[in-house]
């Protein structure tokens, strides 16, 4: 009798699991590095902006997270993987779409992630700030001097090299994963159905398929780590080689599941505390939910553990994101034709995204999140289209097509980038 043959994924998943060895704690600190560029000070803003869609949304998206995530990212580190040894992203376009692609992508790349990082930086200096003066009543030393020593702090770190830098990562991510869950589990006594008030209220087919188009990209967003994706895949290369996109898939897998689990006990807990009117004053507030939450229980250990997760995942979501900006930083230097000595141009990367992140921090400019905004179809088009356009496109991609996660990555991605772009243009019109 004849056998249908296996997929090609299938047979690329059968590879022996000895040509890989078991599981490390270099496997494990990488886990812990993706989770901790993912998860940020972002995840204390969404039970607020998933929740206002009210109960049936959620559940939907609570659904998708993680073939959302987990299929865009493992195409992005395949696509990174089919380059040549030690190829970063930026090399690796230029390798299959030309030498102007490349310089383009290149450009985009790293002003899609560099906004963000300023982003971290002002977050940082503010909520230390806040926290010196009203938790540990001290006045605070002036702006410009606070910023300098913080993003000099996190610098220094990252000059310790890049797998220094996702250990302490990963060592961050602990404390974060423990905060998120104790504040978990100290609201279920807190439980009054909060969202479930909109369970009994059915939408339309249009009202839903509206909302949900309008909260993927909150969802998506909330667990991208894409900035890391290329340092990961090319250590993953160097490490395992012919099978890097096995053991690859393996810790992605594995950090996605975490990152799901843990951020949407958070999110449902949250949720089912607070009230659809709850969730709609904290958002005109501006407030993150643990600041609402402080106010709401006049709770002093929330209050005062609120800056310090904050910080948490502020620091680690910098460190992250820092990795991939100056990835993209030198790739733009190398496309000018500039050869500086890999640590001369270590020390210029370094030394011009201190005084950028410092300046923006003293200034704490208000216009940040519209660059942010601007910057989130970028990031979903070179993590959702640009590998599914090279499986179409590059014969070492090939052999991943056929795939029905490949359709579904390219919908998500063209729902992702038209919901945006149509956020920040009615945002501009309003």
């Amino acid at each position: 009798m004849n056998e249908q043959a296996p997929s090609v994924e299938q047979r690329f998943e059968s590879t022996p699991a000895a040509a890989l060895g078991s599981w490390s704690r270099h496997d494990t600190t990488w886990m812990l590095g993706l989770f901790g560029t993912a998860i940020g000070a972002g995840t204390l803003f969404l039970p607020i902006n998933a929740g206002l869609g009210g109960f049936w949304p959620l559940l939907i998206l609570a659904v998708l997270a993680f073939p959302m995530t987990f299929y865009a990212h493992r195409g992005l580190t395949r696509f990174v993987l089919s380059g040549r040894e030690g190829a970063d992203i930026t090399d690796v376009v230029e390798e299959h779409f030309g030498i102007k692609a490349g310089a383009l992508i290149t450009v985009l790349y790293f002003f899609a992630i560099f906004p963000i990082l300023l982003i971290y930086s002002v977050a940082l200096t503010n909520t230390v700030g806040s926290f010196m003066e009203h938790q540990l009543h001290m006045t605070p030393p002036p702006r410009a001097l606070l910023s300098f020593l913080l993003i000099l702090g996190l610098l220094a770190i990252v000059r310790c090299g890049e797998q220094a830098t996702v250990k302490v990562m990963s060592l961050l991510v602990y404390p974060f994963i423990v905060a998120l869950g104790l504040l978990a589990l100290y609201l279920i006594p807190h439980w009054t159905g909060g969202i479930l008030d909109t369970a009994t209220q059915l939408p339309s087919g249009a009202t839903l398929l509206h909302t949900l188009w309008l909260a993927i990209p909150v969802m998506v967003f909330s667990f991208n780590h894409s900035p890391i994706i290329s340092a990961f895949a090319v250590d993953q290369k160097r490490r395992h080689g012919a099978h890097a996109d096995q053991r690859s898939g393996q810790i992605l897998a594995r950090a996605h599941l975490l990152m799901v689990a843990m951020v949407l006990f958070f999110v449902f807990s949250c949720v089912l505390t607070l009230s659809s009117a709850q969730l709609a004053e904290a958002k005109a507030q501006n407030l993150s939910v643990l600041s609402y939450l402080a106010n709401h229980f006049s709770n002093p250990s929330i209050a005062f553990a609120a800056p310090l997760i904050a910080f948490v995942a502020i620091a680690k979501s910098f460190l992250g994101h820092y990795i991939g900006a100056s990835e993209g930083l030198k790739g733009i230097v190398g496309k000018t034709g500039l050869r500086p000595g890999a640590k001369a141009l270590d020390r210029i990367v370094a030394a011009l995204m201190l005084v950028v992140c410092w300046i923006v921090a003293t200034l704490n400019p208000s216009i940040l999140a519209m660059i942010e905004s601007l910057g989130g179809p970028v990031i979903a088009a070179i993590l959702f289209l640009m590998p599914m356009y090279a499986i179409r496109r590059v014969p070492a991609m090939r052999k991943y097509s056929g795939a029905m996660s490949n359709v579904f990555v390219t919908l998500v991605g063209l729902v992702a980038i038209s919901s945006v772009v149509y956020s920040v243009v009615d945002a501009w019109l309003s």
